[in-house]
């Protein structure tokens, strides 16, 4: 994604402008697909019944900056709008991983999870599967390397398409001649597309990362791309990700609400509900708009936008308090901020300031987990009977969390085929972990590994 003026998403009636085209709803073209019986006696909670968070950085990759990169080729389609007269010659053309070693190694001894974009083909200026000009083998192996090492434990890695820039023509692996709003991946296509054609591009990005050894279970949109094919868009990702990977449960970032709608994630797309070979698509949407650095890294941070220093206000606060999901979002460039790194100070005084006073109510998971919860959350058929709740999972799902009001006499009992575990009560609900219950009132709250298949939580010993 390049920019929060490609990328202004509202879930609103009205819509917004973006990239020339008006955004009426976001979500209506996209058909859900089926959904399973689940008993009103039982309330599928967020995981461990905290708010989950996430932190989706967007237009990152190895060594190259692309808010030197980008700037000149999107000058030369848009050459009138006011972004693209920056002074990119400026800035530094790499984001050095010095600085991803300090974001990686901060972000984890804070509990920080999410999603980080690595580009395949970034702004044109080489390959990562073959070689980067202007870097040394040496430097582009050790890079990936890092990322192996040191992101990919907590974030999910998507391609943001191929080049983030110019579309590339699959049959000769470079760029269209043509330089026009057609042949830029922002605005990518400018008429409709078959959920194959959409599928062969983005699984050209995919192969390109696979082939660098890292791991994806989704994939994130430049800017406006796939505006005007919004529904053949989440089942091309779906088909992609699925046909290059062979995961369970693929995924997509897009959309970002800043509005009072829901932030919670959306199934789409599903299908064989019931069967061995469920399909399905978890769109996930941002909840902020990006106020650190921005795409180009020049752009003075709001911090406060995010969180004020006491947590008392700003759109993650607002989040949190009203029980919605907390996905925060920003540009890789706009954390570096051309080397002063005043958009990862901000970052990280946000981050302090949330766990402090929310750390017993918030949860930090990947883009990937989150897409596993809300697939289990949305798909598992949920019966009661007798104090005896049965589940029907099509997928399993560690921190699984219920609530119910059934009768309750013993500690719950876990039964999936012949495994028997009985849950431990604690005292609290912030102490719920994987396999421990808490009772308020007439309600018990319980967390578990949920498994696939059938299973029982009997409440009555």
């Amino acid at each position: 994604m390049v920019g929060i003026s490609r990328r202004s998403f509202l879930r609103t009636g009205a819509g917004v402008a973006l990239g020339g085209m008006l955004d009426v709803n976001l979500f209506a073209q996209t058909p859900i697909g089926d959904r399973p019986e689940q008993d009103p006696a039982v309330t599928l909670l967020y995981p461990r019944d905290r708010v989950p968070l996430t932190f989706i950085i967007d237009d990152s990759t190895c060594l190259v900056n692309m808010g030197h990169f980008c700037i000149p080729q999107f000058q030369s389609c848009y050459p009138d709008r006011p972004a693209y007269q920056k002074p990119w010659w400026t800035f530094p053309r790499e984001i050095p991983d010095s600085f991803v070693r300090e974001f990686g190694e901060w972000c984890a001894e804070n509990g920080v999870k999410g999603k980080y974009s690595i580009v395949p083909y970034p702004s044109c200026v080489g390959w990562l599967d073959r070689e980067l000009p202007g870097w040394s083998r040496k430097d582009l192996l050790a890079s990936l390397k890092l990322v192996q090492d040191l992101m990919v434990p907590n974030w999910d890695i998507h391609p943001e398409m191929i080049t983030h820039t110019r579309v590339i023509n699959l049959k000769t692996g470079r760029p269209f001649d043509e330089i026009s709003p057609a042949t830029m991946e922002n605005s990518y296509p400018r008429e409709k597309k078959s959920v194959d054609e959409l599928a062969a591009y983005l699984a050209y990005a995919l192969k390109i990362l696979q082939n660098c050894d890292l791991p994806c279970e989704g994939v994130t949109t430049p800017g406006g791309f796939g505006n005007l094919v919004k529904p053949e868009l989440s089942l091309a990702a779906q088909q992609a990700v699925k046909d290059v990977y062979n995961v369970e449960i693929p995924h997509y970032f897009k959309y970002v609400i800043t509005g009072d709608e829901s932030t919670e994630p959306i199934v789409e797309n599903v299908s064989g509900l019931g069967t061995s070979d469920v399909q399905l698509t978890v769109n996930i949407p941002a909840g902020t708009g990006d106020w650190y650095g921005s795409w180009e890294g020049d752009v003075t941070p709001q911090p406060d936008r995010y969180a004020t220093e006491d947590a008392s206000s700003g759109r993650m606060v607002e989040l949190i308090e009203k029980g919605q999901p907390a996905f925060m979002l920003c540009h890789w460039p706009g954390m570096f901020c051309n080397g002063s790194k005043i958009g990862f100070r901000g970052f990280q005084r946000n981050v302090r300031s949330l766990n402090s006073k929310y750390g017993d109510r918030t949860h930090w998971m990947k883009l990937s987990e989150i897409a596993r919860y809300w697939a289990s959350k949305e798909l598992t058929t949920v019966q009661v009977a007798d104090s005896v709740i049965q589940l029907d999972a099509p997928f399993a799902c560690p921190d699984f969390t219920l609530r119910t009001t059934a009768s309750q006499s013993q500690p719950p009992r876990l039964i999936h085929n012949q495994d028997r575990q009985t849950l431990t009560e604690v005292k609290k609900r912030s102490e719920l972990t994987p396999g421990t219950w808490h009772r308020q009132d007439n309600e018990t709250t319980v967390c578990f590994a949920l498994p696939k298949g059938k299973s029982q939580l009997k409440l009555d010993g």
